[in-house]
Formats: structure tokens, C-alpha cells, sequence
């Protein structure tokens, strides 16, 4: 297992316990696992943003600390999130592609949702001989029309994947 990964799952287990919220140092942390500082805010940018459903707080110096809150939000909630804040105007195949993986780990889409979502923003899918930033366009119209579906669905099934 990687250093961030041991990292990340060590945070999740202390959330995991019934806690929408934990308190951390930075320097114990980085000490624990024997790394910098630098690697424990290289993990909390990159597997504890919003886009994954957390809030980072943090004060530093010598009584600095890290606090990491779980937004709490229905899957159609967070959806709505992503299709409103997070998509664009545009985005490029591998940031769609890293979306949907972290929609299939929060399950709120099914294996087979996020196949057909990869397949319709792929490469392939798109190689028609028109610019780039209209391809982006594209993709992002696509993503948000199937997660737009996707949200629908939940609400009418009564909250079917965390919806």
C-alpha cells in the first residue's frame, strides 16, 4: 500500500468511527507515518476536497491543527453539486473520467452507469475532427445531462443509491 493510501485510510477509519468531524496536528501526523508535512497536505488536497465530500480547516503554527469535516448530503444532493459547481462549461476526458471513479466509490452510480459514462465522454466517442475546447464542451454537456438522469432516477425510486 502507498504512503497516501495509508494515509487516507487512516483518516477514513477515525471518520469512520460515527465522527462527522476530526481533529488532527499536521507534524504528528507526518511524524506517525515518518514523512513531510508536504505528504499529509498532498493527501488532504487530493482525497479530502469538497469534490469528495469534505471541508479542511485548518490553523497553523506550533498549536496548529487539521480539521476534516464530512459534508453530509444525499446522493441527489451531491450530485446537484457536482453538476453546479464542479463540471463547467467544459472538461477534459481524464478530470471526467477521475469523476465518475469517485461517483462509483461513493456509489452513487452503479458499475454499469459509470462504464456507459466513460464509454459517451471517451476519446472515442468524441473523435470527430472538431477543436478541442468544443470537444471539452461536449463531454461536459454529456456528463451533466447523464448525472441530471441519474439524480431524476433516485428521486423517483426514494433515494436508490444514497439518493
Amino acid at each position: 500500500m502507498r504512503l497516501s493510501d495509508s494515509i487516507e485510510s487512516f483518516i477514513k477509519t477515525l471518520l469512520a468511527q460515527d465522527e462527522p468531524e476530526v481533529e488532527l496536528k499536521r507534524n504528528e501526523l507526518a511524524e506517525y507515518f515518518g514523512c513531510a508535512p508536504s505528504q499529509i497536505n498532498y493527501v488532504l488536497a487530493t482525497r479530502f476536497s469538497p469534490d469528495h465530500g469534505y471541508i479542511i480547516e485548518s490553523r497553523r503554527g506550533g498549536g496548529g491543527y487539521i480539521r476534516i469535516v464530512r459534508v453530509v448530503q444525499t446522493g441527489s444532493q451531491r450530485l446537484m453539486y457536482l453538476i453546479n459547481e464542479r463540471i463547467g462549461d467544459t472538461i477534459g476526458e481524464g478530470e471526467a473520467v477521475r469523476l465518475i471513479q469517485q461517483l462509483l466509490e461513493q456509489q452513487l452510480v452503479t458499475s454499469n452507469e459509470a462504464e456507459i459514462m466513460r464509454a459517451a465522454i471517451s476519446a472515442q466517442a468524441l473523435s470527430i475532427p472538431i477543436p478541442d475546447q468544443i470537444k471539452n464542451a461536449v463531454r461536459a454537456r454529456t456528463l451533466k445531462t447523464m448525472l441530471l438522469t441519474v439524480a431524476r432516477q433516485n428521486r423517483e425510486q426514494g433515494g436508490a443509491n444514497n439518493g
